[in-house]
């Protein structure tokens, strides 16, 4: 507690992030728990889709991270030119991510979604979860683009400092999606009953007005975020920068798409066990994914606190600084641990399923909390190591390592072994600890610490 100050601008910063991401999660759980009365398949076919959808959104983050990088850099260095250019180019990227997925989407819709329906179920129907899980998919594309374009300005703005205005988007979105769902899920209000489709629209509605607040309080404020004054007179991003940009952002880009789909494998994996495995799983991951956001947030202000210190070239307090809150943010999480235990046995009960579904729910829930606080310190090592641009080692670090060690353990205790599916998945979880101890032995070595945009224009 010796460096209150910058626990203060961490959570200065972080906390409307939780808030925002909280309400945005906090949505996708209402979601969940709605859609989770109309039957198992109904809950199971959006999980699936929301697992895919999952790997999209982990790639425009991934996306945005290059960028972002010189973003925070350029605003400690008080370069408003190099963060607009910054700017511009989240948009090119963006752009080609956006149409990569939908077409991914649209083209290859039910292989995807039948690799997780490849599990035996005497409970489950799979044809029917396939034909909830291609209705939901089919709306959900039209709010791909509302949301890359939030994350685009969202994003932006918290490299500046602000993270306010994404927060009250975020709030605006969450009633539109509540209100929605009541009335499209169930047909009330003169709405028609449309179950399933009815929760995608609601979701799409809710992205809609999310990008309309954000955007449009940005520019409102123009003054403020000189940035964005003649933002659009040019696309245009110096050849030099662009490069620079690509070549830190691609691997990151890599990384959390690899890293994204890491998680739909083992996913898939698990699902070999039984579409019950799913089912379990997805009510684990609505209610662990709402309080994953505390730690995720102070990862992000992590990033950006120690960018802007390594931009304006004080290399020892960006040191002390990622070291302080690289603990703060394990420690904090303890709480998380402590509640998420607390309501395991009773969060399942909200679900109109079997009661084998809900204890594999609540197991889940215990497991993953137990290991919130290595997750926490794991997270915030990744995005220091990233805020120095080190982000070759970063997909070293994280996605590789996904890919060449839990995912092919998954697979081959799911498929070879007669392990009970908790002790696989504490097995994959504890898999961490290694990436833990490989983390902090670089940032011991300092070799995140570099300044980009020391010559940048």
């Amino acid at each position: 507690m010796k460096r209150k100050d910058v626990y203060k601008r961490a959570l200065l910063l972080a906390v409307p992030m939780m808030i925002q991401n909280g309400i945005t999660n906090m949505v996708g759980l209402v979601d969940n728990v709605m859609v989770g009365s109309l039957g198992t398949e109904a809950m199971t076919a959006v999980s699936i889709v929301g697992q895919l959808i999952f790997v999209f959104n982990l790639a425009i983050f991934g996306g945005l991270s290059g960028p972002g990088i010189y973003g925070a850099q350029f605003f400690g260095q008080g370069n408003t030119e190099g963060f607009r250019n910054a700017f511009r180019m989240k948009h090119w990227i963006c752009m080609f991510c956006l149409l990569g997925g939908i077409a991914i989407f649209v083209l290859l819709d039910e292989f995807l979604i039948g690799l997780y329906l490849q599990g035996e179920s005497a409970q489950v129907d799979p044809e029917l979860t396939m034909r909830y899980a291609k209705d939901y998919l089919s709306i959900m594309l039209f709010g791909l683009a509302p949301f890359v374009v939030t994350q685009i300005f969202a994003s932006s703005l918290r490299e500046t400092g602000d993270s306010i205005k994404p927060m009250v988007a975020g709030v605006a979105s969450v009633g539109v999606d509540v209100v929605f769902n009541y009335f499209l899920i169930y047909g009330k209000c003169g709405m028609p009953e449309l179950g399933v489709k009815g929760a995608a629209i609601a979701t799409v509605l809710a992205r809609i007005v999310e990008m309309c607040v954000v955007v449009i309080w940005a520019f409102a404020r123009k003054q403020k975020h000189e940035f964005l004054q003649g933002i659009y007179r040019t696309f245009w991003v110096p050849s030099e920068l662009a490069v620079k940009i690509l070549k830190k952002g691609l691997p990151i880009f890599f990384n959390e798409f690899l890293w994204a789909g890491g998680l739909a494998a083992l996913t898939q994996s698990y699902s070999v066990r039984g579409l019950e495995i799913v089912a379990g799983m997805n009510i684990s991951n609505a209610i662990c994914n709402l309080m994953n956001v505390v730690f995720v947030a102070l990862g992000s202000a992590v990033g950006i606190l120690v960018g802007q210190k390594l931009g304006a070239s004080e290399y020892e307090t960006a040191e002390k600084d990622a070291f302080s809150l690289m603990w703060f943010s394990g420690g904090i999480t303890l709480v998380l641990t402590a509640i998420l235990i607390g309501i395991s046995g009773v969060f399942p009960q909200f679900y109109d399923t079997t009661q084998e579904i809900r204890n594999y729910g609540s197991m889940f829930i215990i497991i993953t909390a137990l290991f919130f606080p290595v997750q926490a310190f794991l997270n915030a090592l990744y995005f220091t190591l990233r805020s120095g641009g080190k982000t070759l080692i970063t997909f070293l670090f994280d996605s590789v390592y996904s890919w060449a060690i839990p995912v092919p353990m998954a697979y081959l205790l799911c498929n070879f072994t007669g392990l009970p599916i908790f002790g696989i998945y504490v097995i994959v979880q504890a898999a961490d600890l290694i990436k833990v101890a490989v983390g902090f032995i670089l940032i011991r070595k300092k070799v995140w610490i570099s300044n980009l945009v020391e010559t940048a224009e």
